[in-house]
């Protein structure tokens, strides 16, 4: 005997969960990024007002559009901080000056990484290169004068005696360099519409604007000059003991090596040689390169455009009198500010 089946029900849409698994993955990473980033180093920033004001470079700039994707832009930061620290008076500058390192109890700097200074340091790094990029132009300048503030208190000496100062009109240029090469050069690799050619020297000459507002001259404006500038620097590198903890076979957590090798892949071929990085074969190299950009892209689609950059949009939505405005700061201008003070400033 046939017995006849109950009709199937279905469970109410309304308990049934609707984000996708990329949906879930985008809260997670925006819930990260909203405590650990911009609720601290944030704060007094502004991108929705005032209306009509492009900031320094406007709705149409390629730096709107090279900045706008928040994960290249990380890797681009620390690229560039990878190629800094090859220059022994960065390395003493962190030593001495930063709350990247742990410290001893005398104050002493040891070779280990602070992951509190280190979230700082990238807090901070984002905060200056997503408000001068597409912040209101007030919030560039008020950015700018900050770090320009820190720069004026980091001067000392090396432990081989050799003198190091932020403010140094040679050391800016090249390190302005390592910058903006490390965010193009990120951007030119793992971005899924990249720019290239005239339209990426186009990234280069506009970028200038935010090395002049802390302090630089004759500051490269193309790849070909930025590659230039870079190289040469190299008489002055080298790899310092506590550089070369921190890279290749040294480190042995896999996360940490895995960037590690993503960004050393990048880095210039006498920069490779430097650190005696050898590429993979090429197909192991294309598929490692595949592999960064897939991970690195999803989070920018999980994580969706950032409330900063939409509300830099919204700010110019009507149309702006002028294309850009321009950095006020003159040489020489800035007050003095001791280091207390210009930690104050950045908590505001």
């Amino acid at each position: 005997m046939n017995v006849p089946l109950a009709p199937l029900r279905l469970p109410s849409t309304e308990w049934v969960p609707l984000d996708l698994p990329h949906e879930m993955l985008g809260s997670w990473l925006n819930g990260k990024f909203d405590e650990n980033v911009r609720a601290k180093f944030f704060r007094g920033m502004e991108f929705e007002d005032p209306a009509g004001d492009p900031g320094w470079f406007g709705p149409d700039s390629a730096t709107w559009y090279v900045h706008s994707h928040t994960p290249a832009l990380i890797f681009g930061l620390q690229s560039a901080s990878y190629i800094e620290r090859l220059d022994p008076s960065i390395f003493w500058m962190g030593m001495h000056h930063s709350r990247l390192v742990r410290r001893r109890e005398d104050g002493t700097a040891t070779t280990s990484i602070d992951p509190d200074g280190a979230m700082t340091r990238l807090g901070h790094s984002l905060a200056f290169f997503m408000g001068t990029a597409y912040g209101s132009s007030e919030t560039a300048e008020r950015l700018a004068r900050t770090v320009r503030a820190m720069h004026h208190t980091i001067k000392g000496v090396r432990p081989d005696g050799a003198a190091y100062d932020a403010d140094d009109p040679e050391w800016l240029r090249w390190n302005y360099a390592t910058v903006v090469w490390g965010i193009a050069t990120a951007h030119e690799i793992y971005h899924p519409r990249p720019l290239r050619g005239t339209e990426l020297d186009r990234y280069y000459g506009e970028f200038v604007r935010v090395g002049h507002a802390l302090g630089g001259t004759d500051l490269p404006t193309t790849k070909a000059e930025t590659l230039e500038c870079l190289e040469s620097y190299l008489p002055r590198l080298a790899l310092t003991h506590g550089n070369a903890m921190a890279t290749g076979a040294n480190l042995r957590n896999r996360a940490q090596a895995a960037v590690d090798w993503a960004i050393r892949d990048i880095q210039p071929r006498w920069a490779q040689q430097l650190i005696s990085y050898r590429p993979p074969n090429p197909v192991e190299r294309r598929a490692r390169r595949s592999a960064v950009w897939t991970i690195i892209n999803s989070a920018h689609l999980s994580m969706g455009e950032a409330p900063e950059f939409a509300a830099a949009k919204r700010r110019v939505a009507g149309g702006t009198d002028v294309p850009h405005t321009l950095p006020r700061y003159e040489l020489g201008s800035d007050p003095e500010l001791s280091r207390a003070e210009v930690e104050a400033a950045f908590s505001h």
